[in-house]
């Protein structure tokens, strides 16, 4: 099945936003893993599950998207999502460190 151009774009857009879903996951997975102690073996079947999951949601998303026929532009979006949201959450901590100092210098002069 041939899509038009518009149809890989607007598909292009949705990996890349599934991209970012699968990003933002294993970040909250990180997340509660420094909130909360995890023994190797733990880690492992969280990750297990993660990728289980991540899975079976981008199966789902490129069968509604690309009617379950692998697109490289699809894949291509997913990595492109993945970066974007990586550069992103280097910004916001470059951001928030730049805030915090600025906190803490107002503090101690005030």
């Amino acid at each position: 099945m041939m899509l038009g151009i518009g149809k890989e774009a607007v598909v292009f857009l949705y990996a890349g936003l599934s991209g970012i879903v699968t990003f933002s996951c294993y970040q909250i997975l990180l997340l509660l893993r420094k909130l909360i102690a995890h023994s190797a073996a733990a880690v492992s079947v969280e990750d297990f599950f993660y990728w289980i999951g991540i899975s079976v949601y981008l199966f789902r998303q490129m069968y509604h998207t690309t009617y379950g026929s692998v697109r490289w532009f699809f894949i291509l979006g997913i990595v492109v999502g993945n970066f974007l949201a990586f550069f992103c959450k280097i910004l916001l901590k470059k951001t928030w460190s730049k805030w915090k100092n600025r906190l803490e210098k107002g503090k101690k002069s005030g």
